[in-house]
């Protein structure tokens, strides 16, 4: 019999992905999905499944606090891109975690894992809310480390790209590249992640494929609807476009 799944993940792409990857097992129903902490936690309250993969660094809710504010419990495996959280993942009835990108090996065992915990009876539900917030409360607290380089993959070489360089990152085609003297350059990272791991007081998320170096803005101009052009101080003066969903919070980072 399968297990039920429930996915969380602020990321589309890595949601599309993890439920790729479990459709293909055949080990996994995907009974449901979100980008939103806040649907996350109504829907494992309405309907709980067997199994949760669950991002923790996530806006609004972490993974801590959508757990938190669930009356029971379910069976969880945690994505994360930062394996700094895996300890506190392994001390909130997590089963295991999956670092980001997730590989199907890594899947694979994970899964294992559930079901063999499941069949031996191993996984009782212990009153978590108390521990579950203090680990909320830390991971907000926590100081992030930020990226000083950003990585890109030429064959079986790596090239290591000074930040202050690149004038933005952006997602096409299920990838991400990285922009640096006009040229772009493949990255193995989610624009969520990067968004998370970009120092914000010098990179912004102007949309939801799109992740600017403030340094290299040369102006804004104001489009119809709200959303606002940015042209870029590069040879080519690149134009990209701030969404309307994100133009307030742009507004007052950059000053505007």
């Amino acid at each position: 019999m399968k297990l039920r799944a429930y996915l969380v993940d602020d990321e589309p792409l890595a949601l599309e992905r993890l439920r790729r990857l479990l459709e293909h097992t055949g080990r996994v129903e995907v009974t449901g999905s979100t980008t939103e902490p806040e649907k996350a936690v109504a829907d494992l309250t309405a309907n709980p499944p067997d199994l949760c993969f669950l991002d923790i660094q996530m806006p609004r809710l972490n993974g801590f606090e959508v757990l938190a504010r669930l009356p029971v419990q379910p069976i969880v495996i945690f994505t994360t891109a930062f394996d700094q959280y895996a300890l506190k993942a392994f001390g909130v009835n997590s089963v295991d975690y999956l670092l980001k990108p997730v590989e199907p090996e890594s899947l694979e065992r994970a899964l294992t894992k559930v079901e063999r915990l499941r069949g031996s009876g191993q996984l009782a539900q212990p009153e978590l809310q108390g521990l579950l917030q203090q680990l909320a409360d830390s991971l907000r607290e926590t100081k992030p480390e930020y990226f000083d380089r950003i990585a890109s993959r030429l064959g079986d070489r790596l090239r290591f790209l000074d930040l202050r360089r690149v004038t933005h990152f952006y997602a096409e085609n299920k990838l991400t590249y990285a922009v640096s003297e006009g040229k772009a350059y493949c990255v193995d990272h989610t624009i969520a992640e990067l968004e998370r791991k970009l120092d914000p007081k010098k990179f912004i998320r102007v949309h939801r494929s799109t992740v600017v170096n403030i340094d290299w803005i040369k102006e804004v101009a104001s489009l119809p609807g709200g959303a606002f052009n940015l042209r870029l101080k590069d040879a080519k003066e690149t134009d990209l476009t701030v969404a309307r969903d994100r133009a307030r919070e742009f507004k007052e980072r950059v000053g505007g």
